[in-house]
This record gives structure tokens, sequence and C-alpha cells, in this order.
């Protein structure tokens, strides 16, 4: 509970507190979840842009901080002596695919199992995030004293590298790699990176030992255990900022582990054209923000030094300058979401507490209005219960079959919006119809007494190329009467009383008429179309039996359908 209100305050989610085992027992069955793990797990919800809470040094360091009981630490990056750091230097030919590379060294570290799982998950959360799946950066790590600096980051034929990738037993080709990973759950989804490149990205030391083949797999060679001293590590990409700021996230986040905790050793990178930089960056940089702007963002009215005391326990050091006028303050390496102002208002904001700023009525003075097709929507609800009608509330997603082959329709002729990758074969297009719905739900509920007697009024999707978006949305009303006899004669009653609502007369000129005609979803000669303001506004009948097998029903039933938005 603590936990939880901690995380709330400090603006992250404690998302629930489970197991391996329940986890797996709620995807795949009990059965499945046998021996799994009974160790408690919290699941914590933390905002996309905070990269330097993705790890537990990360979070435990920003908590203390938060909670006054540790001062930041300083990050500091040491320069190693002329000739003695590590250098990486990239060659031309790797211009065409992954242009960048970063690298840095952690000396001295001390991994236990804890810290060295933690090691490697932040590096797959920091890979499928700010990363972009690898597609902008991949981080590798390695054992430095298994290899010999300078190190090469080059570009191959895939035919001329080859290596033994991490935890495998032999050596392959670049090409062979490729297809040993095919079928691999988790390397598969990165191949597409690299595969149709003429060459392939490698980064080689003095020796000629394959560190890795980024994006894909480390070598074996400088595979990290637990009692490795001194880690390289290099990121590679196709985006230098970004770049940047992983190779920042990681050696902050566990520098904390060093010898001389939150001390970097830095590493020389020589680009293709001669200059040289000296990474990791770690830029602390300042900022001069007004104590009135954050009180008028926020809406408090806090001074300028409690205001930098707040900011302080968000890991933003800041003191009050000028006679009050300004507060400085300093954003560290790990900060790299910070970008405008706005950043360190909210931070304020937090560290405030959102449940402790006052609510006030705002300044301006405007009455809202009920959106009229909602306002519409509302009365009808009301008035087709008062008609003995249950209204129903389906899902906008349905199969194909619903919408479809059920109804007897081609899937081309619905117009339906389809869902890309859907997740199951329930939720594959958008509704184009409320009845399938209405009809499901009656399957549902064979159970209870005849009548049944539903209602839904809610919209529907349709493909429209005269729209920004290329869909559009209705608002339709159906009804279904499920009994013995068909009970058409009670859903054209219902047509009449919707028409009565909304002061439409049943006449050619300015009223409402129905028409007989064929529906595919309808018995032949039991279907009519319905017409008001000049238009269709859709059908009513008894449905055709085929329609009522294929929803598993047994009895006959009529419908009616129709789009409500001509009469608002």
């Amino acid at each position: 509970k603590s936990l939880n209100e901690l995380c709330f305050e400090f603006g992250l989610e404690l998302d629930e507190i489970t197991s391996e085992k329940v986890i797996i027992s709620k995807e795949k069955g009990e059965e499945k979840a046998k021996g799994a793990s009974d160790v408690v797990l919290y699941k914590i919800d933390v905002p996309a842009n905070r990269y330097d809470l993705l790890c537990l040094e990360g979070l435990v360091r920003g908590l203390q901080v938060f909670k006054e009981r540790i001062n930041l630490p300083r990050y500091e990056k040491i320069i190693p002596a002329e000739g003695e750091g590590q250098r990486l230097i990239i060659t031309e030919q790797t211009a065409q695919i992954r242009p960048h590379a970063v690298a840095a060294v952690l000396r001295n570290i001390t991994f236990t199992r804890e810290r060295y799982d933690s090691f490697i998950d932040l590096q797959e959360k920091l890979h499928q995030n700010i990363c972009r799946k690898r597609a902008l950066v991949a981080i590798g790590t390695h054992d430095l004293d298994t290899i010999s600096g300078p190190f090469t980051f080059t570009a191959k034929a895939p035919s001329e590298i080859k290596f033994k990738p991490l935890n495998q037993s032999q050596e392959y080709t670049a090409s062979q790699i490729m297809d040993l990973y095919r079928t691999d759950s988790h390397l598969r989804h990165y191949l597409h990176l690299i595969e149709n490149k003429p060459r392939y990205p490698v980064i080689y030391d003095s020796n000629g030992v394959v560190l890795s083949m980024p994006p894909i797999i480390n070598g074996n060679h400088t595979k990290i255990s637990l009692n490795t001293k001194n880690v390289f590590i290099e990121c590679t990409g196709t985006d230098i900022t970004k770049a940047k700021i992983v190779l920042d996230i990681m050696v902050t986040m566990f520098s904390e582990y060093c010898e001389k905790p939150f001390t970097v050793e830095a590493a020389e990178v020589v680009y293709p054209n001669g200059k040289t930089h000296i990474y990791p960056e770690l830029a602390y940089r300042t900022e001069k923000v007004k104590p009135e702007l954050i009180n008028k963002k926020i809406g408090i009215s806090e001074t300028p030094s409690s205001l930098a005391k707040l900011l302080t326990r968000m890991c933003l050091k800041s003191h009050v300058i000028g006679n009050g006028n300004h507060l400085e303050i300093e954003i560290p390496p790990t900060r790299a979401d910070i970008i405008h102002a706005c950043d360190i208002v909210e931070d304020a904001a937090i560290a405030y507490g959102y449940n402790n700023i006052q609510m006030v009525i705002p300044k301006t003075y405007t009455i809202a209005n009920q959106l009229p097709l909602n306002k519409l929507t509302e009365l009808l609800r009301l008035e087709l219960a008062a008609a003995g009608f249950t209204e129903a509330l389906t899902f906008a997603l349905c199969s194909q079959e619903d919408v479809a082959d059920k109804l007897g329709m081609d899937i081309s002729a619905t117009k339906a919006v389809r869902i890309a990758n859907p997740k199951t074969a329930e939720f594959q297009v958008a509704r184009t119809t409320l009845l399938p719905g209405l009809l499901k739900t009656i399957a549902a509920n064979r159970k209870m007494p005849l009548p049944l007697k539903l209602f839904e009024i809610s919209d529907i999707v349709v493909k429209d190329p005269n729209t920004d978006v290329g869909a559009r949305n209705d608002r339709h009303l159906c009804a279904v009467y499920y009994n013995k006899s068909p009970g058409f004669e009670i859903i054209h009653g219902l047509l009449d009383r919707i028409m009565q609502l909304v002061e439409v007369p049943p006449s050619e000129e300015n009223g409402y008429t129905i028409k007989a005609a064929e529906g595919s979803a309808f018995f032949p000669g039991r279907c009519a179309e319905i017409f008001a303001k000049g238009q269709s506004i859709g059908k009513l009948g008894v449905l055709h039996p085929d329609v009522i097998t294929k929803f598993e029903l047994t009895m006959p039933c009529s419908a009616l359908e129709i789009n409500i938005e001509p009469f608002v």
C-alpha cells in the first residue's frame, strides 16, 4: 500500500502485484504454470520519456532522491591518459547502413546475479522503446578483458563475416546466422533491419575477434559473466542523438557498482574523416526558469526557494538566483526528457502533488451544450425502453463472418474497415451494422423467457473516401423481436412510434414511407426499405432462416435498422 502511494506521488503507477506463476496461468492456463516461480513481482508503469526509471537502480535512486534520503549523485567522466584509453574507429563502409557509433567503459565493476539480470534487462527495455526495436540504436556490452583495442566498426559482405554467436557452440558465417535465427522467437524480429543489405555491420578488436554484428547478436567471445570486471559498451545506430542518450543511460545506471561509484571511463571514437570525439558526453546543462511561470502554469503560489526544493527532489538540482526572480536548474545527463520549460513545470507539479493543487473554477465562463446527435440518442433510448425493449451495448469490432457471411453478403460489399493485425478472430473488422451484435446477445440469452425484445443505438463505421481519415461513423438504431412467431407487426409498430417521436408523418411528400425491397439477410417478400427526408434510411423485415441458424438461434426473428442522423 505504501509503495503504491509513493509511486503515485512520484508520477508512476503500481500496475499490479503478481508473480510469474499467475501471469502464465492467466495467459496459458493452469497446466503450463506448474513449476513457475511464486516470487512476488511488482509491475510498475513508467512514462515513456523516463528512460532513467527503466531499471531498479534508476528507479530506487529516483525515489530515494524524491524522499530526500540521498542527494543526487554526480556522474563523472574519467578521461584516461594519452594512449591508454579505448578507441573505436568507424570506417566509411558503415555510412550506407549504420553510420553512427558511441562507446564507453565501466571499470572495476562488481556484478551479482541481481545486478547482472538488471543490466541485461535494461538493455532489452531500451531496445524496445527509445531504440525502436533496435532500428535506431543497438546496444552491445562486452567483457573488456577478453579483447584488446583499438576496435573497428566496419561493414562487410555477409560471407566474409564469421564468428561464434552468443551462447552458440560453433562458428557461423553471417548468412548462416541469419538462417539460424529466422526461427528464434526473440531475434527474428530484428533480422529485417539488415538482411537485404549488401554489407552487414560488424565490430572487430585489434586481433580480428568479432565483438558483435549489430543489431542482431554479440559474439560469444566477449560474453559478460558475473566475474566480469571491466565492461566495454558500444551503441551503434542510425540516429546519433538517440545513441548518445542510450549510452548515457546505460553508464549512469550501472556506474553505481564501479569501484569508484558513478565514474565512467571515456572512450574515443574516430570518424571516417579523421575527426575524433570523446564519449559518453554525460553533459550537464543549466536552464533558467521564472518561479512565477511555474506557479502560474500549475495554479499554486509557492516561494522560489520551495520551488527549488521541489525540483531538487525530482533529480533537477535547483537554486534561486538574482533576488528570487529566477531559478537556475541543472539538468543531469539522465534526464534527456527535459527539452522545454514545460517539462520542468511538470516535474514541479509532480513533486508538489497533483492532489494538493487546489481546485478552482475556471476564469472563462461557458456552459457546455450536449451534442444534438447525442441528445436525440438519449431521448430515443428512453422512449424505446418505455416501449418495452431492453437496451444492449455490444462491441464495435466483430468478425468478418458476423457482418458478411452470416448475413448472406460478400465482405467487399460491406465497406467494412479492417484491423491490420487482429489479436483475435472475434475482432477483425469494425461493424457496419448493429444487427449481428444483437443476434449474438440473443444467442447468449436463449435461456431467458420469450419474447426477447432488444435494441441498440450506437455508431457503425464504413469506409468513405471523401473524409480525411477514409472512414466515417453513422449513428444507427437497431431493434429485434425474437419469439415463436416473427412479430413483424411489432417491429413495424416500433418504426411508427419512432417516426411519431421525431415528428415525421406517414406521407410521400415530406414524411416517411416503406416500400417492398430485397435484403440478403431478410426473408423474401418480408422486407421493406424505409424512406424519409427524401432518402433511404434503413430496412425492416423478418430475418431469413439461414441467418437465424448461422447465429445459433431457433425461433423466427424480425428486425429494424435505421440511420437516425437525418433526424437531428
